[in-house]
């Protein structure tokens, strides 16, 4: 088209020279600057690009919120949170601060709440009722022993029930070709992880946080307490029917039978158990992308709640622009033919 137009302005000026005179021409033509002899030819030029550019269908990336997400909150309710050295004791603070958390979650975050002491169970699945959240965490009480690799697992299950591409913790993906495998980002499920002590039941920690990480959930651990030991307080309804072990979850899961004896009881290791295992602790968050939060009293524990990045996951989608180069082009294209009839009126 360029090379046409050349010759055309090429084959005027001869026609031009041949058959007029120059003050016939400068009589004849508009007074107007040189460029806009050429500007309408541009922008037809210029559209026919655009609009060539749209037949290729182009596609821009972008990142746009994933609509979906839940958190699953794991808390730790075994006898040692009783411990007074977070006054009244760590259980009740961590109560407090559970229910902010919860409190303050946008209203579509679907939560769910595995309680775990010897043993884990989903006291309630993920659900946008923040009163049935609230009440649950109001009815925790204690039992004997800490299984953080129980409740990694069951907490994972949690998210599979609700999240069609999770598989279940029973799973091994070790040797199975998955698609989410293959991707950069992880899913919006995350868990948090909150515990004064160190696992004492079930399965390793490390190895159910290996689970987590083939299915790119993260987790994020807390450990809640200080150093000291200081006398185990429980309240009542903290200590629920079988001051020696019993449910705990209220009404939502309980039915917990635990004893002395164990290694989680007053017959085992019972300081090894009380003091949190950090490390441990460090490497479920390493391992499975998220992060580990020391917290030792009712303020910092607000903070690492507040911390928490539960806000929704961008996710690379493309998207086809070729709608604004046709457009654009169109445009561009009609101003071409528009000044073209303005500013050339004469042959």
């Amino acid at each position: 088209l360029l090379g046409l137009y050349i010759l055309m302005l090429r084959r005027k000026r001869k026609f031009a020279v041949r058959y007029a005179s120059v003050a016939l021409i400068r009589e004849a033509l508009p007074r107007y600057a040189r460029w806009r002899q050429h500007l309408p030819f541009a922008l037809f030029l210029t559209a026919v690009a655009l609009l060539t550019m749209a037949v290729a269908r182009p596609a821009a990336q972008i990142e746009v919120p994933l609509s979906r997400t839940s958190i699953i909150l794991a808390l730790d309710v075994s006898r040692s949170m009783c411990n007074v050295d977070v006054p009244p004791n760590r259980l009740t603070v961590a109560q407090d601060a559970a229910l902010g958390f919860i409190e303050d979650q946008a209203d579509g975050t679907q939560i769910g709440i595995v309680a775990f002491a010897g043993f884990a169970q989903l006291v309630v699945p993920p659900t946008t009722d923040k009163e049935i959240l609230k009440e649950a965490v109001e009815s925790f009480t204690t039992s004997f022993g800490t299984a953080i690799g129980s409740a990694t697992l069951e907490s994972i299950d949690a998210i599979a029930t609700i999240n069609p591409d999770i598989q279940f913790s029973g799973v091994d993906l070790s040797d199975v070709e998955n698609e989410l495998l293959a991707q950069d980002a992880y899913v919006p499920d995350i868990i948090v992880l909150l515990t004064d002590g160190a696992n004492s039941r079930g399965p390793n920690p490390l190895d159910a946080a290996q689970r987590a990480a083939d299915r790119r959930i993260r987790v994020y651990t807390i450990g809640f307490g200080t150093t000291e030991i200081g006398a185990m307080v429980c309240s009542p309804e903290q200590m629920g029917s079988d001051a020696f072990g019993g449910g705990f979850g209220g009404g939502f899961g309980g039915g917990f039978g635990g004893g002395f004896g164990g290694p989680g009881g007053p017959g085992g290791d019972f300081r090894r158990f009380i003091m949190i295992d950090e490390e441990t602790l460090q490497g479920v968050a390493d391992i499975t992308g998220g992060e580990y939060y020391r917290a030792e009293n009712a303020e910092q524990l607000i903070e690492v709640f507040n911390e928490l990045p539960t806000q929704i996951i961008l996710q690379k989608e493309n998207l086809e622009i070729s709608v604004f180069f046709a457009f654009l082009g169109a445009v561009l294209a009609t101003a071409a033919i528009g000044l073209s009839l303005l500013w050339n009126r004469y042959p």
